[in-house]
């Protein structure tokens, strides 16, 4: 019987065995989903700008400084696209146990948490990179407006997702790999025509 790792105590069920452990890459990346708000920020960040130096050029006292609010918001907005995925990314942690998938993150913006995902019946899909990504499932989120969006869960931008996917076929899925083909039967050879 396996004994439970130091700090996974509470964490992990009677029996539970963790196969593998990563991070998601920790490379600079922006996707193509952010220029459209790095570039909505510019010019939101670029118009309070302008604002600011009519109203300075205005003589109004420190009336100007009203645009400092809106001009701080564009640069937070180019300034979050640009490298909030990476700060994500730099501050997560996976764990694949012989039951669940496990996503732990520590922002500076919210608590510790963890967040677990059965595996055992769950259709796992992959996707090739590189960098790879493996998803088991998708969870629904409310939107600032109300409105519900779809986001896929899983590992993502995984150096080496071909080794871990081939953990979960053959250690919770329990599919077997196939046999290389110099192990494999050889086929019959082909008859040839004779001519008489």
């Amino acid at each position: 019987m396996s004994k439970t790792p130091a700090g996974w105590e509470g964490i992990l069920d009677k029996g539970e065995t963790i196969l593998w452990q990563g991070r998601p890459l920790q490379d600079f990346h922006i996707g193509i989903g952010n220029l459209f708000t790095v570039l909505f920020g510019l010019f939101f960040a670029g118009f309070a700008l302008f604002w600011m130096v009519g109203a300075a050029s205005m003589g109004g006292g420190l009336f100007w400084m009203f645009g400092l609010i809106h001009f701080s918001v564009g640069v937070g907005m180019v300034f979050w696209s640009v490298y909030g995925s990476t700060y994500a990314r730099r501050n997560t942690w996976y764990t694949l146990t012989d039951k669940r998938a496990i996503v732990a993150t520590d922002y500076i913006t919210k608590r510790k948490s963890l967040e677990s995902y059965p595996v055992t019946d769950a259709i796992v899909e992959f996707r090739a990179g590189p960098p790879d990504d493996i998803i088991f499932g998708h969870e629904t989120k409310r939107g600032s407006k109300g409105r519900s969006y779809t986001v896929p869960v899983g590992f993502f931008r995984l150096e080496d997702g071909h080794a871990v996917m081939r953990i979960i076929r053959t250690n919770i899925h329990k599919v077997r790999d196939l046999p290389p083909e110099d192990e494999t039967d050889t086929p019959p050879p082909i008859p040839q025509e004779t001519t008489q």
